[in-house]
């Protein structure tokens, strides 16, 4: 009896014949190749390797959620925003695909910043002229345009592409607690 291996799969020759081997090569090789679709695996250089999932347009689905920022922190408010827009919470995560979902955020003027960041912090905007570069203080654009607070936070939290662009889209922002997306049927998320 002599034993032999391919590709790490052990099987014994009965006899020393060339008949008999090539016989019993060839139920090995096909044994393996049944193995491999059952458990959907291939062998790589005595490797085994699992197929990873990628996902595609329109093989998932879009959730809405709608998110309370009453009394909560801006960045930290921001950062749970753009996981959920970019489907990092989902284990079908894909970073060429946007399968994130939708997110409504209600009460945008009563969001809250730490430290002295309301007066301190200077969002700048420039209108294209020269010496036009405008500068706005975080209480003042608070009181001017909540919404816009919250989408500058989260925008520089995405990716700087067409995905990140199409991603920022989903985010639907309002300054009081009402919304009008109930067609959609949005979940309550607490974050």
């Amino acid at each position: 009896m002599m034993a032999c291996c391919i590709r790490k799969f052990p099987f014994k020759i009965v006899a020393l014949g060339r008949q008999r081997w090539a016989l019993s090569f060839m139920v090995v090789v096909r044994l393996q190749i049944i193995f491999r679709e059952a458990i959907g695996c291939f062998f790589l250089e005595n490797k085994i390797v699992m197929k990873t999932y990628v996902a595609k347009p329109g093989e998932f689905e879009q959730k809405w959620h709608v998110v309370d920022a009453q009394g909560q922190v801006l960045g930290r408010l921001a950062s749970e925003i753009a996981t959920v827009l970019r489907g990092k919470n989902k284990p079908i995560y894909t970073p060429h695909v946007d399968t994130g979902d939708y997110v409504v955020v209600v009460n945008a003027a009563d969001i809250r910043l730490t430290g002295n960041k309301l007066k301190d912090k200077i969002y700048y905007h420039y209108t294209g002229y020269a010496g036009g570069i405008k500068a706005i203080t975080a209480a003042e654009l608070l009181e001017k345009n909540p919404t816009e607070l919250i989408n500058t936070a989260v925008k520089g939290m995405l990716p700087k592409n067409k995905l990140g662009r199409k991603m920022l889209q989903k985010l639907k922002i309002y300054a009081g607690p009402e919304h009008s997306h109930k067609a959609q049927q949005p979940v309550s998320k607490k974050l």
